[in-house]
């Protein structure tokens, strides 16, 4: 049983014939040259995406800030007749 069959069958409810449909859209939407690109730049991303998922971001360093200055109420504008 390969790793990927229980995904498509559980998560997708996708079958052998399901797959190889979809597989021969991709074959004519993008080619057979263009798809070993596509599936390249899609196992980079993934991997990516875990890495990033995986590292912890740093914790924020606290910053003193200098106490904020209250604003000066701004007046009506004087009228003129």
């Amino acid at each position: 049983m390969h790793a990927l069959s229980p995904f498509f069958a559980g998560v997708l409810g996708l079958g052998g014939p399901e797959l190889v449909i979809i597989f021969a859209i991709f074959m004519l939407l993008f080619g057979g040259a263009k798809l070993p690109g596509l599936a390249k730049g899609l196992g980079q991303s993934i991997k990516e995406f875990k890495q990033a998922s995986r590292d912890e971001p740093a914790p924020a360093a606290p910053t003193t800030s200098a106490p904020a200055q209250k604003a000066d109420p701004v007046s009506p504008p004087a009228q003129s007749h």
